[in-house]
């Protein structure tokens, strides 16, 4: 008998999305997380008056979170206040090189301007390209599961795909818009968020500039976990039930279907179970051989996105030359990115990026202090010891104090690294990675890990290793599609609708 008892492995994003999906329409829905609080890696930590987000820090496509509440009859305001950045970001060129991002189109073709004459009205016809793609992207295209062919077959959506870029590189389309250096690193910026080399990453993803500066960099004041405890606090609403401080160790299969959940004290049953987790763990190891959907092999042939080394610290005076968002482009991204994707190993001179929340937010540093998260992307899979991040720790330093023109390391009162062992500790995570599977064209839709097990009837994936990839809002979307399609299989009869 079908009692209606959902399991979700995991609170992050997409398993407080999928578990909430589920409560409002009838389901018995019970969230087992790992960790002592739920988000996953958009956890928090407070020390000392410093108040830390430990993963995500950018809040882009603001529409996606607002549709997401908005299912529930409910506003991103009734959680949490949002306020737009402006400037969106800093990216560092070099010394006494620094450009502000404006939030305003008009600042934004004059800052284009003033490097390549011309070039305003080419960001006018690549963004009103980019816009389409957004609509038919993130209203269409994200929110299929990628199980079937037969998904994309209108002639509408045909039609569409066909005019997304989507077998033309990022690369060459910003190319053959734009010519000067400095924007083309600033068009291929926001391509990093999906894990691969712009090469490598289909043109339809222009619709990320369309995100980046038609859409605009925006905060939730208190910081990203309030977007997490906004989404808890509707779960709890619909009824969802959390269980902190639960490793699940096993998912155990009768007659081809999940029966229990184990963890190392509890049992739990289960009709239908989600696994928000790290894809690669569950399969491989929550589950028996034959259960297992893909073989040891698929997994290393994947392409990862990066890891990431992260520094938390709190700096006991406020610092000058540094916005809320911080791009260090003072080193050729080239030979950084040969580091991450085609020979792995640890960079010599790599790119980093600051934010220091504090300067727009006060309630995240005690008065006259400094909140600073610094974001290193590296290969996964890399030996991470205590002795390769403190080199870095002092890399990075040396280039912000010089580029900045200030002494920070005297002022540091809080210092935390995070990086490939903390990952795989904390949450699976798959050779340590930090965003989940790299956005190629040999990763998207159908040709991602699928977001419902090949072998375990009532076994469901959610999250960055699955449909739609990496990121908060897609990882929103994850949770939405997996619920749509266990409501498609597993119907009730006392559903709401």
């Amino acid at each position: 008998m079908f009692r209606n008892k959902v399991i979700v492995i995991g609170s992050g994003f997409s398993g407080l999305s999928a578990a909430t999906c589920l409560a409002a329409n009838g389901y018995d829905v019970t969230i087992l997380e790992k960790n002592s609080s739920p988000g996953g890696r958009a956890r928090s930590f407070e020390t000392n008056g410093f108040v830390f987000d430990m993963g995500p820090s950018w809040y882009w496509m603001p529409d996606v979170f607002e549709a997401y509440f908005n299912k529930f009859g409910k506003s991103t305001s009734d959680y949490y206040k949002l306020k737009r950045l402006d400037p969106s970001y800093t990216v560092i060129f070099g010394e006494h090189d620094f450009v502000e991002v404006p939030a305003s189109m008009d600042e934004m073709r004059k800052l284009f301007e003033s490097w390549e004459p011309g070039s305003a009205q080419k960001l006018d016809k690549f963004l009103g390209q980019a816009a389409y793609k957004y609509e038919v992207g993130i209203n269409k295209l994200v929110y299929k599961p990628g199980r079937s062919l037969s998904e994309f077959m209108s002639l509408k959506l045909l039609l569409d795909v066909l005019r997304m870029d989507v077998f033309q590189s990022i690369h060459k389309h910003i190319r053959s818009f734009f010519k000067h250096e400095k924007i083309i690193k600033l068009m291929e910026f926001p391509i990093l968020f999906l894990g691969a080399l712009p090469q490598n990453t289909p043109a339809l993803y222009s619709l990320m500039n369309y995100a980046d500066i038609s859409l605009g960099t925006w905060y939730p004041m208190g910081g990203m976990h309030k977007i997490v405890e906004g989404m808890v606090q509707l779960a709890e609403e619909k009824g969802v039930k959390f269980l902190y401080d639960q490793d699940v160790q096993k998912i155990e299969v009768k007659d081809g279907k999940a029966r229990t959940v184990r963890t190392a004290s509890s049992t739990f049953e289960a009709d239908v179970v989600v696994a928000s987790a790290d894809y690669h763990h569950v399969d491989k190891h929550m589950l028996e051989k034959s259960f297992q959907s893909y073989s040891e092999s698929y997994w290393e042939k994947r392409v990862m996105a990066p890891s990431s080394l992260i520094f938390y610290l709190g700096i006991d005076k406020r610092l000058q030359h540094l916005q809320h968002h911080n791009l260090f482009f003072d080193e050729d991204f080239g030979p950084h990115a040969h580091e991450i994707y085609t020979d792995p190993k640890w960079p010599e001179k790599p790119l980093f990026y600051v934010s220091a929340p504090s300067v727009t937010d006060a309630s995240v540093a005690p008065a006259g202090c400094e909140n600073l998260f610094i974001l290193i992307p590296v290969a996964p899979g890399l030996e991470d010891t205590e002795e390769v991040r403190e080199i870095y720790y002092n890399l990075v330093m040396d280039r912000l104090e010089k580029l900045t023109r200030q002494e920070i390391r005297s002022a540091v009162v809080f210092k935390r690294s995070y990086a490939h062992r903390d990952f795989m500790a904390d949450y699976n995570a798959f050779k340590g990675n930090a965003y989940g599977l790299a956005n190629t064209l040999l990763q998207t839709a159908l040709l991602k890990p699928s977001i419902k097990s090949k072998k375990v009837a009532n076994l469901y994936y959610t999250g960055q290793l699955t449909v739609p990839g990496p990121g908060v809002p897609p990882s929103l979307i994850s949770g939405q599609v997996v619920a749509k399609e266990i409501q498609k299989e597993y119907a009730i009869s006392e559903a709401v609708h």
